[in-house]
């Protein structure tokens, strides 16, 4: 099947995103300390410390870099994806857009989503993407039923 996967993604995302920020706000425990780094990126400035290294150790990732001491308001000076330790795309126009072109390359590469991971996809596949909805997981099909009870 063929679908516009980038435009796909930014509309879904358009619809989702900010009612998604705020269940992963609102969750506590284990989710809340597991996402915890991730909310922060949206309240903070990134850190430019031993990046190449860090950038190596990754088995998957989208990455974004700023001009250090510049806000999060200022343009970002790179946006790119990382598979297995190697930066496989850069230069890409949004993070949005480097989430659905991961998707793609995953796809298309027949990568299995990393374990930790896993449920990440899973949402970006069957919720944003809504591909294959009917095999949703527990954890993803009551993210999905909470997203649609708020709209």
């Amino acid at each position: 099947m063929t679908i516009p996967l980038e435009e796909k993604f930014m509309a879904q995302l358009d619809i989702h995103s900010s009612q998604l920020i705020t269940v992963i706000r609102a969750k506590g425990g284990s989710t809340r300390q597991k996402t915890a780094d991730i909310m922060d990126i949206f309240d903070q400035d990134s850190r430019t410390d031993d990046l190449q290294k860090e950038m190596e150790e990754l088995t998957m990732a989208v990455f974004v870099i700023r001009k250090e001491g510049e806000g999060l308001q200022e343009p970002l000076a790179d946006i790119g994806i990382i598979i297995e330790g190697v930066e496989v795309l850069n230069e890409l126009p949004s993070v949005a857009s480097a989430c659905a072109l991961l998707l793609g390359l995953l796809y298309a590469l027949n990568i299995a989503y990393p374990k930790p991971l896993n449920f990440t996809f899973e949402v970006l596949q069957k919720i944003i993407m809504q591909l294959d909805q009917h095999k949703m997981s527990a954890k993803v099909q009551s993210l999905y039923g909470r997203l649609q009870s708020s709209e």
